[in-house]
């Protein structure tokens, strides 16, 4: 049997009563079948209602049934008997908020349309986003325009309309989309003196219930444009949100909410400066550095000149561009070990033409400082919990290397 589907004729009823005709245990939840019911299954690009069964009957989720009868099935968790009268309640604020999604998304669509001629040829909506595809790249320009027009759309209060039409019928309206492949009557939502375009969601009755429509962000897709929006309560928490985060970069900055762009590229400009004038003091250091390595350093049997550096505190990326510098010596070997936040890292490096193998030093690394770490016959490196004696055993890794 049919279920009546009384949201396609009232969108604001919020509860009805219903008779249960099956009620099937899938070994989770049960799947419950009613005459009739005020809530809405996931369809259109729209997301399903949820709500409630008079009692405990949680409803999670609401899709079409598997037979060909249009029936609507609610995945429950409540049992029911077949013949018992119910009541169900929609959770509104979730009805709302598809609702005003669902119709800005038409109303936003058609303004691109409107505008600039452009077509909608994608619908997503997922919890606290919506996103429309658009057939070719726009300029922010024409968003800010497309999204005045829709918002104007709004304020008018339009009425909406759900209109049920045949094949034939349909096909003489002047519609933004139909879709082609409907069989039989054809479910369409039309906005007075605006947007008409098959559709089988839940709408409000006017426009003016969507509130808001903001655009969010554009995203180059597919040689088109990705829209991301919010409409209605999803966008005032959002910008609700956004304005919360500028008043709090504008008091991190002490500069006023306008100027917190100009603020952040003023620190960034600072950071590049420091992050230059630390860079060069590092190379003034290891220059120094280096000349006090070339003092320590030795020349094995196979022709290797061998450099091994122990330090206390190093941060990986000093200790990286140490041992760039070192094995860009010819016939280099390198070993460096240090130690960081409770932790022994080490790494090993072999500069051209030198006779070695970085995988037998990571080896022995391993097993002296209980470590983990591996890599090439060229660079390896490692790291492991620091303990009292790493420098005992670091010295007794570096006299392996060097012989």
């Amino acid at each position: 049997m049919m279920t009546e589907k009384l949201y396609e004729q009232d969108s604001l009823a919020r509860e009805c009563k219903a008779v249960v005709t099956s009620c099937v245990f899938d070994g989770e939840k049960y799947n419950i079948v009613l005459d009739r019911t005020v809530l809405f299954p996931e369809g259109g690009g729209q997301l399903s209602d949820t709500g409630r069964i008079e009692g405990d009957g949680k409803i999670v989720y609401v899709l079409h049934g598997t037979d060909k009868e249009g029936t609507i099935s609610y995945c429950c968790d409540a049992l029911l008997s077949p013949g018992t009268e119910v009541t169900v309640y929609v959770d509104w604020q979730r009805r709302l908020d598809y609702m005003q999604q669902h119709c800005g998304e038409h109303i936003l669509s058609y303004s691109f349309w409107k505008l600039f001629g452009v077509h909608n040829i994608g619908f997503h909506m997922s919890e606290r986003m919506v996103t429309i595809d658009l057939d070719q790249e726009i300029t922010r320009e024409q968003a800010v325009q497309a999204e005045d027009f829709a918002n104007e759309e709004i304020w008018q209060n339009k009425k909406i309309h759900v209109l049920y039409a045949t094949p034939s019928e349909a096909a003489k309206l002047a519609m933004r989309k139909k879709n082609e492949k409907i069989k039989g009557m054809v479910h369409i939502v039309a906005i007075d003196d605006g947007d008409v375009c098959t559709c089988c969601g839940t709408h409000p009755p006017y426009t003016g219930m969507i509130g808001i429509i903001k655009i969010m962000k554009m995203i180059r897709h597919r040689g088109g444009m990705r829209i991301e929006f919010l409409c209605g309560r999803w966008a005032l928490e959002n910008i609700r949100q956004d304005v919360q985060y500028i008043e709090e970069a504008s008091n991190i900055l002490s500069t006023k909410e306008k100027l917190v762009c100009e603020g952040i590229r003023r620190l960034q400009e600072e950071v590049r400066m420091l992050r230059e004038d630390v860079r060069q003091q590092m190379e003034v250091l290891q220059r120094q550095e280096m000349d006090e390595i070339w003092k320590k350093c030795v020349n094995d049997e196979q022709g290797n000149v061998v450099f091994t550096i122990m330090k206390d505190s190093y941060t990986p990326k000093s200790a990286k561009m140490l041992l760039q510098k070192l094995i860009a010596v010819d016939h280099a070997v390198v070993a460096i070990v240090y130690c960081q936040e409770n932790r022994i890292y080490y790494m090993f490096g072999s500069g051209v033409e030198a006779n070695s193998d970085c995988r037998a030093y990571i080896k022995m690394a391993n097993t002296l400082f209980n470590g983990k770490g591996g890599g090439s016959s060229v660079l390896c490196q490692g790291s492991a919990p620091a303990f009292s004696q790493w420098k005992q055993q670091a010295e007794k890794l570096f006299e392996c290397i060097r012989k």
